[in-house]
């Protein structure tokens, strides 16, 4: 069973990362050890070849782990991202964007989790994400 709900998740970040608004990231299911987020299509997210921005997958695949980790920890606010690596396979279709993430290794110190991030209705990831964040000190 997940340590934090979904309700309480999605509270916290859109009061505590605004950002997350701004992209439209939107948290749909969170479990112990994994997460699925979506990502709304918005012509602002656009780059140049008229696909989605970088920055804009990068984000939702680390709001994505953000989810598994305290799906596993509970809301542990300072738990930080202390590397993220991202392989874009294929160019994202101008359609909401879906990740799924899960863990990997939880630790009492870190935590490393993966991310696949699809376009809507398609089938092949358009990018595979790995991460690690920081879990702070518990008293």
């Amino acid at each position: 069973m997940s340590q934090i709900s979904v309700d309480d998740f999605q509270t916290l970040i859109d009061a505590e990362l605004p950002l997350v608004g701004l992209f439209g990231i939107r948290a749909s299911e969170i479990g112990r050890g994994q997460a699925r987020m979506r990502m709304h299509f918005n012509p602002g997210l656009i780059r140049p070849g008229g696909t989605i921005a970088g920055p804009a997958l990068m984000a939702l695949a680390d709001v994505t782990l953000y989810a598994v980790v305290l799906g596993m920890i509970g809301k542990v606010e300072l738990a930080v991202t202390t590397s993220l690596n991202i392989n874009f396979l294929r160019k994202p279709g101008q359609k909401d964007i879906l990740a799924e993430g899960r863990i990997l290794k939880l630790g009492q110190r870190l935590a490393v989790g993966e991310v696949l991030l699809y376009t809507e209705g398609e089938a092949e990831p358009v990018a595979h994400v790995t991460g690690t964040y920081s879990i702070p000190p518990r008293r």
